[in-house]
């Protein structure tokens, strides 16, 4: 009975196990967050027609994601133009300061969808412990890249993952 019971535990933890070479592919989770008008939107509803979506939690108080944010917004008709991503950035700042984020986001002019996470829920929900952070979603909705941190230069390498991306091929995280 031991005998049994060892061998069916093994054959279930090792079924379990994908190969390290073949990619993870998720959805992201579903949750709710605010747009800056304040109107509830679920995360399952984000969509870009079948080309790629970038998301990035921010706060406003992080000088690195404001960096990467403005280098993104820099780049981001250029972006569109060649790859037909769409930009979706999560702002983590808090109930106590999320009435910041509209005025923040509007003298920046950012040019991309900008969603608040007050109660942190698509951030658990994602996994994110630090900002900036960010996930590139395929033509599927799948997460295929994922990114940590900002040093400038970063957008140049980001946008030569997104054509990639946008082409159909895989990409490393």
């Amino acid at each position: 009975m031991k005998r049994i019971l060892f061998l069916l535990i093994l054959t279930l933890t090792t079924a379990s196990f994908k190969p390290a070479d073949e990619p993870t592919k998720k959805a992201i989770p579903s949750a709710n967050v605010k747009n800056l008008k304040g109107e509830i939107v679920n995360t399952s509803k984000f969509e870009n027609g079948g080309k790629p979506i970038l998301i990035n939690f921010f706060a406003t108080w992080c000088k690195p994601c404001v960096q990467e944010l403005t280098a993104w917004n820099n780049s981001y008709d250029e972006w569109k133009k060649e790859t037909g991503v769409k930009i979706i950035a999560i702002s983590i700042d808090d109930a106590r300061n999320a009435s910041k984020v509209a005025p923040f986001v509007n003298g920046k002019r950012f040019e991309f969808e900008v969603y608040i996470d007050e109660n942190g829920d698509f951030k658990r929900a994602m996994n994110v412990n630090a900002t900036p952070h960010s996930f590139l979603l395929d033509k599927d909705g799948k997460i295929v890249w994922m990114h940590n941190s900002y040093a400038p230069g970063d957008e140049d390498k980001l946008f030569e993952v997104l054509k990639k991306v946008a082409a159909g091929e895989q990409v490393s995280h």
